[in-house]
């Protein structure tokens, strides 16, 4: 039984080992659009947290030379704006990220030329750098934004607490599919709304209810009785198409903070929302085979493990709640 409290103790206490990361995903994002044959304007956007701003710096090749960048501070990130001139053109020579060895975060690469597709690449602290191909893979944008996706539901820990939370108060796989599904619908909603400027709610208050909708699960499973079937289990579509909602502004919020590519902004949001569907599938199957296998070989451990998970994440969620509320 201690065996499958610890497993179920890990799972819950994600959060535990980094809360001031719940909901930071914060990549670097350098952008080059070709404005004539010679010149290129660039964007290079470097989170303050992770490393970026104080560490990296954008590379060219030799043959361009670089305007003085003009720099602001916008949401918690450097943004530099200038201009590049080149002698020759970009395809085949080398582009990336200088003094990415000690950063804690990835960064996205868009290249747009004026005579060919959109070349797109992450850049990680081992790959810094990558060549301009002549004839760059159109789907270089839609893998990029899908791996960012899946690794936001993993490493957005607010959000990833309130889906295992909502299978354990469910714990049957039809009636979590079927909330799990009310939830994406939410969610898609709001984050393509948002994302697109048709509406939108200020992001600290956002983050505060998704704390607050963490917090309201836990009780929901602490308090579970089967003789008496609460809210959420009674109608579990409908409180996670409600919470949904709000976890959609919450993904939104990260959205913006990674940029969107201007001119694949579809493909971006499109392919961003699939990768979380597919990390939020994979947290949901790994919790719901945890609670097949207590129930199949220790099922007395099963509500004990799940109160002990739960208290974990309630503490949490409780934590973040009062450092949103608070600052």
């Amino acid at each position: 039984m201690r065996a499958w409290l610890r497993l179920f103790l890990a799972l819950a206490a994600l959060a535990l080992a980094g809360p001031a990361r719940a909901d930071e995903l914060r990549p670097g994002y350098l952008e080059l659009t070709q404005q004539d044959a010679r010149q290129w304007k660039m964007v290079w956007k470097a989170p303050v947290l992770g490393g970026l701003a104080t560490r990296a710096r954008p590379h060219f090749p030799e043959f361009c030379t670089q305007s003085p960048p003009v720099a602001r501070l916008e949401n918690a990130s450097l943004v530099a704006t200038s201009v590049l001139t080149c002698s020759k053109d970009l395809a085949g020579s080398t582009v990336g990220i200088a003094g990415m060895d000690g950063a804690f975060t990835d960064a996205l690469l868009r290249v747009a030329p004026l005579d060919r597709p959109v070349q797109a690449a992450r850049l990680t602290p081992h790959q810094a750098m990558v060549e301009i191909a002549t004839v760059p893979d159109s789907w270089e944008v839609a893998r990029s934004y899908l791996v960012l996706g899946v690794e936001h539901i993993l490493e957005g820990y607010d959000h990833l607490l309130f889906v295992i939370a909502l299978v354990l108060l469910l714990a049957r796989p039809w009636v979590v599919i079927k909330a799990a599904t009310a939830f994406t619908l939410a969610h898609t909603f709001t984050l393509a709304g948002s994302t697109l400027g048709l509406f939108g709610l200020p992001q600290a208050p956002v983050e505060a209810l998704v704390a607050l909708s963490i917090i309201f699960l836990a009780v929901e499973i602490v308090k579970q009785d089967p003789g008496k079937p609460r809210l959420s289990e009674r109608i579990p579509w409908v409180v996670a198409f409600g919470f949904g909602l709000i976890h959609g502004f919450g993904f939104a919020g990260a959205l913006r903070e990674i940029g969107l590519p201007e001119g694949d902004v579809p493909v971006a949001l499109l392919t961003f929302n699939i990768g979380v569907e597919l990390g939020q599938l994979l947290i949901i199957s790994l919790v719901l085979a945890v609670i097949a296998l207590l129930r199949r070989f220790k099922p007395v451990a099963l509500r004990p493990s799940t109160l002990a998970a739960t208290y974990a994440i309630g503490i949490t969620a409780s934590f973040w709640f009062i450092e949103r509320m608070l600052g």
